[in-house]
């Protein structure tokens, strides 16, 4: 940390904010789920909640979550091998050994944790901020095409057009700010 730099500064210069955006220019770039570690919790949930529909290798566990997440999360091996041990200590799933490969299945104790984890949740998944991360990839999309075009503009306008792009944006601000303040 920078001695003469106050608290609250230090994650815009040092590496960045926690959850994987990048400090630039005055703004952050990137989606609030770039860069997302899972929680052990969504880890151990994802995992019992797949094998309830049938017995996977940890591969196919992996793949399965990057797959329902709509490829914005893929947890590493790294984080479910030891989870899926761990679940196995507990008696919640079962592995054996079939063509090489660890097999894990959901035990009887394993069936009723899930039923009662989705009672808890109201039946949302792990993977499911993937519907939200496809709309905020979409709004990261048009904010870069829009700072593209006013970064052109900028460069090769002459200055009555540099004032009329400043003028769109700033209309552009207040009826973005208009859309937050309906919900």
């Amino acid at each position: 940390m920078h001695p003469h730099r106050p608290m609250h500064e230090h994650h815009h210069h040092e590496g960045g904010p926690p959850w994987g955006r990048h400090w630039r220019g005055g703004m952050f770039f990137g989606p609030p789920w770039a860069g997302r570690r899972a929680r052990r919790g969504d880890v151990r949930t994802a995992l019992l909640s797949l094998l309830e529909d049938r017995p996977m290798h940890g591969y196919d566990l992996i793949r399965e979550m990057e797959e329902r997440s709509g490829g914005m999360w893929r947890p590493s091996p790294g984080s479910v091998y030891p989870t899926l041990q761990m679940l196995e200590d507990e008696g919640l799933v079962t592995g054996e050994e079939q063509d090489g490969k660890r097999v894990y299945s959901l035990t009887d104790a394993g069936r009723a944790e899930v039923r009662s984890r989705k009672e808890r949740s109201e039946g949302t998944e792990p993977w499911e901020f993937a519907a939200a991360s496809e709309a905020l990839g979409q709004l990261r999309q048009a904010a870069f095409q829009l700072g593209a075009a006013v970064m052109q503009v900028a460069r090769a306008a002459a200055e009555p057009e540099m004032k009329r792009v400043a003028e769109i944006l700033s209309e552009a601000r207040k009826k973005v700010y208009a859309i937050l303040s309906e919900s």
